[in-house]
């Protein structure tokens, strides 16, 4: 049977732990030490206190995040802004060559004037066949004839002018720029590239406008709706205070579950769409956890363990942890509140084989 790298890895770590648990005698025949240990940093595990409230894993979104895709084929001129770049609404963002567009344009206006002049023509001759007609000079026939051309000549003028707008309208797509203040998010082109109508240019998202959404249950979202505040901790470990807090009105079908919608404040820097973050809501009890120094945990492998001080006596105590944090690790299992343990695990770890030596 092959046996698969993570389980040789925790096998191999829960090795390392039983050989250095049996060099300190174990967990249940500890090495006897003094009840204060001299140069020995210890901490005494506190009572958990939760008033964060139970947190969610959620993902920074743009409430205005654009997408802008070429309107029209050509080769890429010049990207004006790259990644990063903060701009302002009306921003020119790339340029695509515009030659054959304005050459559509040259041609399309060529065309206007040559209608407008049939057009004029046209007109002149019905208005002359007009008063040919009340001279009774020529028939009725005759004079709708006319008539007939001249809304003909009307109309190609008319479609020469739409045709010109429209050719107009695509050099104008030749120039791409931001629709609003905002972030440039990503950058898709290079200059001297062909593009393609529709494809993918650059993308602008405002950073003033950033919300996080989440799905809870729908007891914590009756509690969210009485309480509607929230903690947000960013991926940079920022924590910032949210007032402006959504509860959907309904539950989704499917996981019945309710969507919260947390809108964050204007931020400098403003974090990145597609971060993670994680929500606390104060209105929705947490289940707390003890919470110890991240610099007291000794790692074998994948398994975890503390040094922990009894009635003057240390030992090598396995813990399950859960959550890090920046003011230290929450233990799920191992320890209680009112235990001592060892901040320095290297000089607990002398002070054992000091103190067996001294036996």
């Amino acid at each position: 049977m092959v046996t698969s790298t993570r389980a040789l890895a925790r096998i191999g770590g829960l090795a390392l732990l039983a050989a250095a648990l049996a060099a300190c005698g174990g967990a249940t025949d500890d090495a006897r030490a003094p009840g204060r240990i001299e140069g020995l940093e210890t901490w005494v595990v506190a009572d958990p206190v939760s008033d964060e409230g139970r947190a969610w894993d959620g993902v920074v979104e743009a409430v205005q995040q654009a997408t802008l895709t070429a309107q029209t084929a050509g080769r890429v001129a010049e990207v004006a802004h790259d990644v990063d770049d903060h701009v302002t609404a009306g921003t020119v963002l790339v340029r695509l060559s515009a030659v054959e567009q304005q050459a559509e344009v040259d041609t399309a206006r060529a065309q206007l004037h040559a209608g407008e002049a049939a057009a004029r023509e046209a007109e002149a001759d019905y208005q002359r066949y007009v008063e040919l007609s009340q001279r009774q000079y020529v028939s009725r026939s005759q004079l709708e004839r006319m008539h007939a051309a001249r809304d003909a000549a009307v109309a190609a003028r008319d479609a020469a002018r739409a045709r010109l707008a429209s050719a107009s309208q695509t050099v104008d797509y030749t120039v791409v720029r931001a629709p609003y203040d905002g972030i440039v998010a990503s950058r898709d082109v290079e200059p001297g590239e062909s593009v393609a109508m529709g494809q993918r240019l650059v993308s602008v998202f405002a950073p003033t406008a950033l919300r996080i959404e989440v799905e809870l249950p729908q007891g914590a979202a009756d509690q969210v709706r009485a309480d509607p505040r929230a903690r947000v901790r960013l991926h940079d470990q920022r924590v910032i205070e949210a007032d402006d807090v959504i509860a959907f009105p309904a539950a989704d079908a499917a996981t019945h579950t309710v969507r919260v919608r947390v809108l964050l404040p204007a931020l400098d820097p403003a974090p990145i769409p597609g971060s993670t973050a994680k929500v606390r809501f104060p209105a929705v009890a947490g289940h707390s956890q003890p919470r110890i120094p991240a610099s007291a945990i000794v790692r074998r492998g994948e398994v975890t363990a503390a040094y922990v001080l009894t009635d003057g006596r240390l030992s090598l105590r396995q813990l399950r942890l859960g959550e890090a944090t920046p003011s230290g690790v929450d233990v799920l299992a191992g320890l209680q509140p009112g235990e001592t343990i060892a901040l320095d695990p290297v000089a607990a770890r002398q002070a054992l084989v000091a103190a067996r030596g001294g036996d």
